[in-house]
């Protein structure tokens, strides 16, 4: 018994210590960029890993005032929002579609989106251009909306359908008998059951749609309709660089995905454990 206990406590210490470990190597370079927001280059240069002389606000005054940051959250925020909520309401009609067939059909449609995953959004840099300059979206947000929709969703039904296919089929049934439509079926009972899903799958494309860059530096041209993370690009000179400015937008860039993970952790791992049991 005194072995076992001399195990179970080596593990837990060795659990801690590899928790501290990986806290550490996230902390440290993080804590970095937040104090070389608050300096100036000089500052910076000569003592980059150390404490500001004066904590100074004006790379974030700045970036308000004279680099139009403000305009650039706008176009974040309404590229983020109207995608995921097209997103998730195409998503889950679809990951609907998928739990209610049987057989083949639903094998391909899962398929379908599961090869969408696969594919790296980089292989279709060229087609995707090409069909957006067709229908004359480029350098819009709209255009940039509707790629970012056909991008992402996938992921939101690999989840959703994922957490759908635990839920009984009696329950679905019974619904019918009672007289319900699909549309009833799917409003009523299924979507409520599925918010936890639907939550975790809304913070997992908040992330990618507010830092994705590769679609927004191959469709936006006009400094007008920038999003945040293809703004932060235009702080980078060809001779010198100014790197308290650029940090300073990193955290101003950085900080609703952190508020809102940390509002919505709970609704978060309710989502990623949601369906993992099957009762």
């Amino acid at each position: 018994m005194n072995h076992l206990n001399k195990d179970t406590a080596a593990g837990r210490m060795l659990k801690q210590t590899a928790l501290i470990g990986f806290a550490l190597l996230i902390l440290v370079p993080v804590s970095i960029v937040i104090l070389a927001s608050f300096k100036q280059m000089t500052d910076l240069f000569e003592n980059p890993l150390g404490w500001p002389e004066t904590f100074s606000l004006t790379n974030y005054v700045q970036m308000f005032s004279e680099q139009h940051l403000g305009r650039y959250f706008l176009n974040s925020t309404l590229v983020t929002i109207t995608t995921i909520a097209c997103i998730l309401f195409f998503s889950s009609l679809l990951s609907y579609a998928i739990y209610r067939f049987t057989g083949w059909l639903a094998l391909v449609l899962y398929g379908l989106f599961s090869a969408g995953m696969i594919v790296p959004p980089q292989v279709n840099m060229i087609p995707i251009y090409s069909l957006v300059s067709d229908l004359h979206l480029t350098d819009s947000l709209i255009g940039l909306i509707a790629v970012s929709i056909s991008v992402f969703m996938p992921v939101s039904v690999f989840i959703l359908s994922g957490f759908m296919k635990s839920l009984p089929k009696e329950m679905i049934e019974a619904a019918a008998i009672d007289g319900a439509s699909e549309w009833r079926t799917y409003a009523q009972i299924v979507l409520p059951i599925s918010m936890p899903s639907i939550s975790a799958s809304a913070i997992f494309l908040s992330v990618m749609v507010w830092n994705d860059l590769l679609f927004p530096l191959l469709l936006i041209n006009s400094g007008d309709k920038k999003t945040l993370p293809l703004a932060l690009l235009q702080f980078q000179g060809e001779f010198m660089t100014n790197f308290p400015l650029i940090f300073a937008g990193v955290i101003i860039a950085s900080a609703p995905m952190v508020i809102a993970y940390i509002a919505l952790q709970r609704y978060f791992v309710e989502g990623v454990t949601a369906g993992s049991v099957k009762g």
